[in-house]
């Protein structure tokens, strides 16, 4: 079955809103989804908040408040925030336990064949607004259930393979940037690659050219 690449950060509102017509895209056509986890930028490239344009933040909010009014997806900037940093000053803590922790779940449920399950469960987790202490009380544990994994394994093996775990994101950064680019979300077919959310449209056309079936 032809398969495509779904570069995916915890921390990327573009990335979650995304989920849903990604979802629709592996419902209408026969191809598979890959999902391959990268750390956000904010970890990736050390002092970029200090060094970004000032109006591409509220932009940012205006731009996916309504993607997500016009989509009807929920939709609310995270509590906590999945990276711990001084949004005022752009300084980025060294410590990150929250995106670190969810990262290495996805790609556990991604090597499980679980990947687009997991993203559907916890991205609204994280991503919907309307759960505070996304990270506390099992919610991501009650997200890797419903997707069908065993979250207690899950959680165990995040912590107890965690080296290998971030090698895995390592190595997917750097397939990412070979494809042809360092963004999320970012679809790779047949060696294409399609940069954001508003570009499945094209990916799907793509895939229907080279072939593609409906399901």
């Amino acid at each position: 079955m032809p398969s495509f690449d779904y570069y995916y950060s915890f921390r990327s509102p573009y990335s979650y809103l995304a989920i849903r017509p990604i979802t629709a895209l592996v419902e209408a056509l026969d191809v598979e989804v890959n999902v391959r986890v990268v750390l956000p930028i904010a970890v990736r490239i050390p002092g970029f908040f200090k060094q970004v344009n000032p109006l591409w933040p509220p932009y940012l909010a205006r731009d996916t408040y309504r993607i997500a009014e016009m989509s009807g997806t929920p939709y609310g900037w995270p509590r906590p925030d999945p990276i711990v940093m001084d949004i005022s000053k752009g300084d980025v803590a060294t410590e990150q336990p929250y995106i670190y922790r969810v990262s290495r779940l996805g790609v556990l449920a991604a090597e499980a064949g679980k990947g687009l399950a997991y993203l559907q469960e916890a991205g609204p987790v994280i991503w919907s607004g309307q759960q505070v202490d996304w990270h506390k009380d099992g919610h991501l544990e009650a997200a890797a259930t419903r997707a069908g994994l065993d979250a207690e394994a899950l959680e165990a093996r995040a912590v107890s393979e965690a080296d290998r775990l971030d090698a895995v994101i390592t190595a997917n950064e750097a397939a990412q940037k070979a494809a042809g680019h360092w963004g999320v979300p970012l679809f790779v077919f047949d060696g294409e690659c399609f940069f954001g959310q508003d570009r499945i449209d094209m990916l799907a056309w793509r895939m229907r050219q080279k072939g593609v079936k409906p399901r």
